[in-house]
């Protein structure tokens, strides 16, 4: 069943009305696609960075330390060994590639699934068009309240990238702007409320098509 959502300007004023069509609505399957999405993005995001030095790494000489009996003391065969203080770290991190392969498939049935919950529970916003000249925060505030939008975890998807809103918004907390081809899976389920022009959503369907 398609969903009618109103389209407003930047007053807050009802304009026209946007049709979702039910083809890019999806709410019985796609439950372990959105969960395996949220992981890979996740698992991208780690640097894998983290590294640590085995006993073939670390300084120190390589010769036995004190013969194996007679000491008194258990054998040694190396100053390297992990057991030592300045020894190597056994079994430590090393640098790594933490991503996970997903099939598109899989992306694009998380990314219509997360957007149909949102639109089932009324989280979608659409608005005619951003224009904010002056690119002031107080401008974009005042947008956002008249939007009723403010204090509330939002995304702002637009067609294109633009300076001045870029420059506005960028001091409002917990407000992020994304082009509508970067707006993922996790993007989605991250934000409370999602905003788009009316060019954006017209793109971003398409990416659900």
């Amino acid at each position: 069943m398609s969903k009618v959502i109103d389209i407003l300007n930047m007053k807050g004023e009802k304009v026209g009305d946007y049709t979702i069509d039910d083809s890019f609505i999806e709410l019985e399957k796609g439950a372990q696609a959105v969960h395996d999405a949220v992981v890979g993005f996740l698992a991208e995001t780690r640097a894998g960075t983290a590294s640590t030095k085995t006993r073939a790494e670390v300084s120190g000489a390589g010769k036995k330390p004190f013969k194996q009996k007679g000491g008194g003391r258990a054998r040694a065969g190396s100053t390297r060994n992990p057991v030592w203080r300045h020894g190597g770290v056994a079994f430590g991190p090393k640098p790594r590639d933490y991503s996970i392969k997903l099939n598109a498939k899989v992306r694009k049935l998380a990314l219509k699934r997360s957007f149909s919950d949102s639109l089932q529970n009324d989280a979608i916003v659409v608005v005619d068009a951003l224009n904010l000249p002056d690119g002031k925060t107080k401008s974009f505030a005042a947008v956002l309240k008249a939007l009723k939008l403010d204090n509330t975890k939002l995304l702002v998807s637009v067609p294109e990238y633009e300076e001045n809103l870029l420059r506005a918004s960028g001091n409002i907390y917990d407000v992020f702007t994304l082009k509508f081809d970067s707006v993922n899976t996790y993007h989605i389920l991250d934000s409370d409320k999602i905003l788009f022009t009316k060019d954006a959503l017209d793109a971003f369907l398409k990416r659900l098509a």
